[in-house]
């Protein structure tokens, strides 16, 4: 059984099917588990010699699919063991369309043996679309979990209207059963919209983009023109090159992309993005002028001057108001509390504002807490070990010494930046149900995607508790069960 066990996580990590098209004992291919089965017996003495009896040998397409649903239960309790022991919790969704089916991804951020995690917990296929039923979706697996009477500090979401609506919005529901959940526009979504409403305003910028986009077809769809494009920059004695667009925010669009960024770190290097603009205005205002940022076309000529004029400047005017009107989801007093749990931030340690961050969340803190803790970091920066970021604040505090400032620190750790996280098992999503693998239902696709997606976990995963698990999932005929081991 552990060797049944180990298979069917080897390829649920991979993302493989186990079943083939035909599994019967003349077939030469029986698909993965059964060949791969197949493969450890000509190495395996145990199995060489073991013949089970021919109505438990546990390889059969039924124990295949219960196999597979206790390897990813019990990656679903680690997980919830972990949020348990961090008392709190914030939760991200995505919802994506997946050929007829609408599947919402749900994720969950907290803070677990100093670290931060962003985990995968669930897919859920929607039947309505609509914010109530889209809530009611999330409740139900926190209630399913046991995590339901867990603290939910923040909730992400894209800025879709049934998610982000203030009013009958999924953030609006969702904080009526958990008031501490503050919402958090992602922030990638922000940014990416700032790059698109400005694409879009700007009537030359549109053009500018959609001749780009034209060319870039062009030249990549047809192998011919590729090699003639390639041909043409060796003959003018050019490098082989690429266009460099938006370079300014694409260190900032990679960042926001991470799994343990925190809310402060991120408006710090957005605030820097946003600087760089006007600061970039500020040298050319002197002998440039920009007349809209909307507004009637204007045809551009190919004067360095006119391009500068006519499209960069306006374009940059533009992006940075879009900036300024977005990024602002947070409650302002809110994310002064956060920002104060922050070294990087100019506020840290702010008495003030993690008051008003720790009152939020129904969290005692103490004044001598916050003093001690400052005279204690002072004396570090002066020993060249100051703590550079949050987790490491929170890892050099000591919980017995520091109980109330922690847990502050813990929920500005725990509130989310972005749902990337949601987005990235839609790209799991899209490797395991695939055309081969189109009737595949939905609970074996939702187990199939917490395999291949918690890695690392399934890893770590003790073959006997599978085993265990598999035993008491049903009646059997043989006694599976193992002896656990001593603690």
């Amino acid at each position: 059984m552990r060797r049944v066990a180990a298979v069917t996580c080897m390829l649920g990590k991979q993302g493989l099917p186990l079943r083939g098209h035909d599994e019967t004992a003349e077939s030469h291919n029986k698909g993965n588990f059964l060949e791969c089965m197949g493969l450890l017996q000509k190495f395996d003495p145990f199995l060489q010699h073991y013949t089970p009896p021919s109505n438990s040998t546990y390889l059969s397409p039924v124990s295949q699919n219960e196999m597979i649903e206790c390897c990813s239960k019990e990656v679903t309790a680690t997980l919830i063991k972990e949020m348990h022991e961090s008392k709190m919790f914030a939760i991200m969704a995505d919802e994506a369309r997946d050929g007829h089916t609408e599947q919402l991804a749900i994720c969950v951020r907290y803070v677990t043996e100093g670290t931060v995690k962003e985990r995968f917990l669930s897919l859920t296929e929607l039947r309505s679309f609509d914010a109530k039923s889209i809530t009611e979706a999330l409740e139900r697996k926190l209630q399913e979990e046991g995590i339901a009477q867990l603290k939910c500090v923040a909730q992400t979401y894209d800025g879709a209207a049934v998610m982000s609506g203030a009013a009958g919005g999924v953030q609006s529901l969702f904080r009526e059963r958990h008031p501490e959940a503050i919402y958090v526009h992602c922030y990638a979504h922000e940014l990416n919209l700032v790059l698109c409403h400005t694409c879009r305003g700007i009537t030359e910028a549109a053009e500018f983009f959609s001749l780009l986009e034209s060319l870039y077809s062009f030249f990549s769809v047809s192998l011919v023109s590729h090699h003639k494009f390639k041909e043409a920059q060796t003959k003018l004695g050019l490098q082989p090159c690429e266009l460099d667009l938006l370079s300014v925010v694409a260190g900032l669009h990679k960042y926001l992309q991470k799994e343990t960024i925190d809310l402060p770190q991120a408006v710090a290097y957005k605030d820097a993005v946003s600087t760089f603009w006007p600061e970039t205005e500020e040298k050319r205002m002197e002998d440039f002028v920009v007349e809209t940022t909307y507004g009637a076309h204007r045809r551009i000529s190919t004067d360095a001057e006119q391009v500068k004029t006519k499209l960069l400047y306006p374009c940059l005017d533009r992006m940075i108001t879009e900036q300024e009107n977005r990024f602002s989801a947070v409650n302002a007093t809110l994310l002064q509390g956060i920002q104060a749990s922050s070294p990087v931030s100019e506020n840290f340690l702010s008495e003030p504002h993690l008051e008003e961050l720790a009152h939020h969340y129904n969290i005692d803190l103490k004044t001598e807490e916050v003093m001690v803790a400052r005279h204690f970091l002072t004396r570090k920066k002066q020993a060249g070990a100051a703590p550079q970021d949050m987790v490491s604040l929170y890892n050099l505090l000591d919980s017995e010494m520091f109980p109330s400032l922690k847990s502050v620190i813990q929920v500005a750790l725990t509130v989310p930046v972005s749902s990337c996280s949601c987005e990235r098992s839609f790209s799991a999503l899209r490797r395991l149900r695939n055309w081969l693998r189109r009737t595949m239902g939905q609970s074996r696709l939702h187990q199939l995607a917490v395999m291949a997606i918690e890695k690392d976990v399934i890893e770590q995963l003790e073959h006997d508790k599978i085993i265990n698990r598999f035993a008491t999932l049903k009646e059997r005929r043989h006694r599976l069960m193992l002896p656990m081991k001593d603690q």
